[in-house]
């Protein structure tokens, strides 16, 4: 199975999201390369149909289903890998929703709190959650799902946009703190990608007014298994001196 990445072959992966999208892309990039893989979402249908696909090809996966911003689903998460692969040694954060693209004054507490819980708090609980793992064995990898609007102000609306800046901020303290721990913490940070993802704005709405030309993505969508392709190069030896990085996968547009 192994496709030839460093570091990779019998690990145990976590990926969240990873019924449908990138994180469809990605469960099945770290199964080619021999990976063992945990297909965290929360469509049951969804998870089951990429542990089915895993397997078809030889590869072991296990769908665990749930709301990852919920501590006993995340523990359940956890519990699974390390029974099934004894332990974690990649941890993919990639399940995210996305805003309406509210202006701040418009943005509801429900909104709020709900895009901040699946897209900062639930990668902050699974993390927690790993590290003690991760520590116990000396190594580990962790890769998170950022945004272009993780980088800029002008990609989404005031919610997402605050939760991918928080993801880089997370993504950054980490690698600095558990770097001597041997390990490392990396994000990607897409733009345009052929996902499922549907932004519920109205169109008469301030948020995508103001925003304007700048939320147009210049350059081309990329498919999900180029966002998979760098998160599996980040959480492979490969990139054994890479930490702190956020890399933008989208087609130049950062550098607008």
């Amino acid at each position: 199975m192994s496709g030839g990445l460093d570091g990779l072959d019998g690990r145990g992966v976590i990926v969240t999201g990873a019924g449908s999208g990138i994180g469809r892309a990605a469960a099945l990039a770290f199964a080619r390369e021999g990976a063992r893989v945990v297909v965290a979402d929360l469509n049951a249908e969804g998870a089951e149909a990429v542990v089915k696909e895993i397997e078809r090809t030889g590869g072991d996966a296990v769908a665990v289903v749930g709301d990852l911003s919920e501590q006993g689903v995340v523990d359940r998460v956890v519990e699974t890998a390390v029974e099934r692969f004894g332990g974690v040694d990649v941890l993919v954060n990639n399940a995210g929703i996305m805003d309406r693209m509210s202006a701040l004054a418009d943005v509801s507490d429900a909104e709020w709190e709900r895009v901040i819980r699946v897209n900062l708090t639930a990668p902050f609980l699974l993390t927690r959650a790993v590290l003690p793992h991760m520590l116990e064995a000396g190594r580990g990898a962790i890769v998170n799902t950022a945004s272009e609007a993780g980088l800029r102000g002008s990609a989404a609306g005031a919610a997402y946009t605050a939760s991918k800046h928080g993801v880089v901020g997370l993504t950054k303290s980490l690698a600095v703190m558990y770097r001597k721990q041997g390990i490392r913490a990396n994000a990607i940070a897409p733009g345009g990608t052929q996902t499922g993802i549907v932004v519920d704005a109205a169109p008469d709405a301030h948020g995508p007014a103001a925003l304007g030309p700048h939320f147009v993505n210049l350059g081309r969508l990329a498919r999900p298994e180029e966002q998979a392709a760098a998160i599996v190069f980040l959480a492979s030896d490969a990139a054994s001196n890479i930490n702190g990085v956020i890399l933008p996968v989208d087609d130049g547009w950062s550098a607008v």
